[in-house]
């Protein structure tokens, strides 16, 4: 399973947001480059990175620091946050980044994601994010009448490489993982889930392991690496390979029971 330190930017500077709220948001570093820096020496094979600006604004706020952080690390980026045209997937791919998340207008403007999905084949991801199993849009600000599932079943067909679920109610609060939404999820769709949102320690990350079968392909963790409640060398050993004898010994098996 694949372990995605998430980066969300917010005025320039990594932030973390409590159930996606702005006004309660923590700066944890004034250098984004640097932090990216830091998980990709710790072992990160991929980054999670949300223009938390752009979401609200809905277009592409945050630029320059998201290329500062592609020019920083050689692995690869995947940037999310009010990217709802053209133009703005088509900057991001032209400064190095390696796949683009699709988020309001999966909702609002189906046919687009299709075209880019045709255009940039397995380079477009879907981030879901539900508030009580309904889609919520433009930054979270707002919800829709539509359930995580119908639209994940729908990019799906659309020709989406992957679903990013997040559960609002779970995001920056170590709460653990929904793991019976992301089963319902994942058994519904032939594409890979990855999970986001209330990861706050390794038996949560051993949880998610054991949905590997239906299609959880990977988990996006954000708060708990920052605060320190998550090592993230740590975790990428406990189930980085999808193995559990690769669990370190001090962890225990106890949550795989």
């Amino acid at each position: 399973m694949e372990i995605i330190p998430a980066i969300d930017l917010l005025e320039g500077r990594c932030v973390r947001l409590y159930q996606g709220d702005y006004a309660q948001s923590q700066v944890f570093n004034d250098n984004p480059a640097e932090v990216a820096k830091q998980w990709e020496d710790q072992g990160a094979s991929r980054l999670h990175v949300v223009d938390l600006d752009g979401a609200k604004a809905g277009k592409l706020v945050n630029k320059d620091a998201i290329a500062a952080i592609v020019q920083a690390v050689s692995i690869p980026v995947q940037v999310g946050g009010g990217l709802r045209d053209r133009t703005s997937v088509s900057q991001l791919f032209d400064i190095g980044v390696q796949r683009i998340i699709l988020g309001t207008v999966a909702v609002e403007q189906p046919q687009l994601v299709q075209d880019l999905c045709q255009e940039f084949s397995g380079q477009i991801v879907v981030g879901i994010d539900a508030r009580n199993g309904l889609v919520a849009t433009r930054g979270w600000l707002e919800t829709s009448s539509v359930t995580a599932i119908d639209l994940a079943q729908q990019m799906a067909q659309l020709g989406a490489a992957a679903i990013i679920y997040t559960d609002i109610h779970r995001d920056g609060t170590l709460s653990g993982p929904n793991l019976e939404a992301l089963r319902e999820l994942a058994s519904s769709i032939s594409i890979p889930v990855i999970a986001s949102g209330g990861v706050s320690s390794i038996t949560d990350l051993l949880s998610l392991l054991a949905l590997e079968p239906l299609g959880v392909s990977g988990a996006i963790v954000g708060r708990a690496i920052y605060t320190g409640d998550v090592s993230l060398k740590d975790a990428i050993r406990a189930v980085g390979s999808g193995r559990i004898q690769d669990v370190p010994p001090d962890l225990g098996l106890s949550a795989l029971a």
